[in-house]
């Protein structure tokens, strides 16, 4: 088998607060091959976001070791690790985190020019348009809904071509109907161009759609029986 993409190995996070060392994630390890889909599933405050926030090198584990294709993450320094992060991954937020003085064109191409791509702004229509949003190319974030918002996050992700596409609560701030067609959006993504998918998710269904999934209880990882949809 070929090294894995995403391999979490003894990963542990404390911090201290004013009762003393609290611990959030206690010995971690997991592994993702190329093209997994995986759900982290828990409770609020089981320590689902800081565990991918950990994966993607935005925070730093107390203890263990996190290789993102096949580079000791915490064995960079930061600079270099936001480097490596650009070229590896995608994020899709539940705050959407778009630029609101920036169109969703403008949005969508702000990875590809950061990375000097001369065809940001074709490659950007392309995706925008694969996503259902071709005539929202120049309207700006608070003119579109919240479905749209989410819509033109995921075509920001995927259109790097992302090695790994992260995903946190992508549906925490949609309705129930929208949260669906926007899940769907991403799987389809998802599968069409090949990226292995890490998702926090609170909802159970969606989870479920995912290969594994991988269950949060005080800081303690279990893997749960594979999923069958």
């Amino acid at each position: 088998m070929s090294e894995p993409i995403i391999a979490v190995d003894g990963v542990s996070k404390q911090v201290s607060d004013a009762t003393g060392a609290l611990t959030i994630l206690h010995d971690i390890h997991f592994a993702l091959q190329r093209g997994e889909t995986a759900a982290i599933v828990g409770a609020s405050g089981s320590g689902k976001s800081t565990l991918l926030g950990i994966v993607a090198g935005l925070d730093v584990p107390s203890a263990g070791k996190v290789r993102l294709g096949g580079r000791d993450l915490f064995s960079l320094d930061e600079d270099a690790r936001a480097a490596w992060r650009a070229q590896q991954l995608g994020f899709v937020f539940q705050s959407f985190q778009l630029l609101g003085n920036r169109t969703a064109l403008e949005n969508v191409m702000l990875p590809l020019e950061l990375a000097g791509r001369r065809d940001a702004r074709a490659a950007a229509r392309e995706m925008l348009e694969r996503v259902g949003l071709g005539a929202r190319l120049g309207h700006y974030p608070r003119l579109l809904s919240g479905g749209e918002q989410q819509r033109v996050g995921l075509a920001r992700a995927f259109v790097m071509r992302p090695a790994v596409l992260l995903a946190d609560e992508p549906t925490g701030s949609l309705d129930h109907a929208t949260g669906l067609k926007v899940m769907d959006l991403m799987f389809e993504l998802n599968q069409e161009v090949g990226t292995t998918l890490l998702m926090v998710t609170h909802d159970l269904g969606i989870a479920a759609r995912c290969g594994r999934q991988l269950h949060i209880d005080a800081g303690r990882l279990r893997e749960l029986s594979a999923a069958t949809t």
